[in-house]
């Protein structure tokens, strides 16, 4: 393993802001470099119900994946990884780099909120509902 050549990008912003759109893109771009990279979805790595802890729970989780995954994407050569993800705060955001140990660029992706529910509104889910009430607030 080339230690220390590793690199990772996070998308993050409200729901409906572009950032699995954004993240797409970016594996794309180092695809076609045949850059030896991985897409996270920060979201869906803590996803999870068990009755209850709330956003600490989805953060002990979700840190908790991320690790594993990212352990076992540098097994096999991924030098790249492209984070997506709703980090709300400063201190998520350095929970999620004491995991990586690797340099990290933020980028947080800001959308007008018309935008974001013209973007929403066609879902007819709770859970867009939710996100949507989210992104208002």
């Amino acid at each position: 393993m080339n230690a220390g050549l590793e690199e990772a990008v996070l998308i993050t912003g409200v729901y409906g802001s572009g950032k699995s759109t954004v993240a797409q893109e970016i594996a794309y771009l180092l695809e076609k470099q045949s850059a030896p990279y991985a897409l996270l979805d920060l979201d869906f790595l803590g996803w999870a119900a068990t009755g209850g802890g709330g956003r600490t729970a989805w953060l002990g989780v979700m840190l908790r994946n991320l690790a594993a995954l990212v352990g076992n994407y540098l097994e096999i050569g991924v030098r790249f990884f492209v984070l997506a993800g709703a980090i709300r705060d400063l201190a998520e955001l350095e929970a999620v780099k004491a995991e990586l140990s690797m340099p990290l660029r933020v980028v947080r992706l800001t959308v007008p909120l018309q935008e974001i529910e013209d973007r929403l509104r066609p879902d007819p889910t709770a859970g867009r509902r939710d996100d949507l009430r989210g992104a208002a607030s």
